[in-house]
């Protein structure tokens, strides 16, 4: 379930799509971090993203030392 779409993406919209602005290509990889400074150790958040913007992403937060793992997206969809 989604805030954008309480019913799930329209018929034939990917499921999962990259973070990066205005980027809207299926994601493959899930980023997960925390900021140390509001979250507790043990806390992900997800960013999603392309192959195109992968790097790019984990640079923006690996940089703040908040990047803590990247795994496939397959990964994610296993878990829930």
């Amino acid at each position: 379930m989604s805030v954008l779409f309480p019913a799930g993406p329209p018929d034939g919209a990917p499921r999962e799509v990259c973070s990066a602005r205005g980027c809207r290509t299926p994601a493959a990889y899930a980023l997960l971090w925390n900021n140390p400074k509001l979250h507790t150790p043990e806390r992900r958040k997800t960013w999603l993203a392309c192959e195109e913007h992968r790097e790019q992403l984990s640079s923006f937060l690996g940089i703040r030392g908040f990047l803590k793992d990247v795994v496939p997206v397959e990964d994610l969809r296993q878990q829930t």
